[in-house]
């Protein structure tokens, strides 16, 4: 029973689309209204301003992180095993794509998915991370960038851990994000996909 408690306040915690809720505090547009139509911040970054998709970034991860870190925190306590952290790790990640609050329809995953990694090892964040970032700055495709960092990051958990159950939930998370991304990859294969600019409004 805890562990599906924990799996729903997971699931919930994920379901808050921030891209939504920092567009409008800030007044800007829905981010599902333009660009990519995609509530997150790389589409948030669409609107020029750079706080607002920082801060969309943050939040995002930030809710992977805390629902995966409270999980393992609390383990032991409410005796939630390692199936428990994994599945609630997937809640979480589940909750961002497909909203509750939001009809939903949410984001692709990737600043949420580094929180949960985030949570699970530093190292393996980090690791992740730099996969991401390193492609960004040699080829400024965000979403190729997404898409290395999400096939890599099984890989990592597996060469540092093992497999193990939390590795399966790293897996289908890294499918997922590799899934919401298929539109992008056929963009990038045709050569339309957008680079990112450097270049914003004030």
């Amino acid at each position: 029973m805890i562990t599906l408690i924990a799996a729903v306040l997971a699931y919930l915690l994920g379901s808050i689309s921030f891209a939504v809720v920092v567009s409008r505090a800030f007044g800007l547009a829905d981010p599902r209204s333009y660009g990519s139509k995609n509530p997150g911040a790389t589409n948030v970054l669409r609107s020029g301003k750079k706080l607002a998709a920082a801060l969309t970034l943050l939040l995002d991860a930030l809710k992977g992180w805390l629902a995966v870190f409270l999980a393992q925190y609390f383990a032991r306590q409410v005796g939630l095993d390692d199936s428990g952290v994994a599945l609630v790790a997937l809640a979480v990640f589940l909750g961002h794509l497909y909203p509750v609050f939001f009809r939903f329809k949410g984001g692709k995953g990737v600043a949420t998915a580094l929180g949960v990694m985030l949570a699970l090892n530093v190292v393996l964040a980090m690791a992740t991370a730099s996969t991401w970032l390193i492609i960004v700055v040699f080829f400024r495709y965000s979403s190729l960038a997404a898409i290395a960092a999400a096939a890599f990051a099984p890989f990592y958990y597996v060469l540092l851990f093992g497999a193990d159950i939390k590795a399966g939930a790293v897996l289908v998370i890294g499918v997922m994000v590799l899934v919401r991304h298929r539109a992008n990859m056929a963009k990038l294969l045709a050569g339309k996909e957008s680079r990112i600019v450097l270049k914003f409004k004030r």
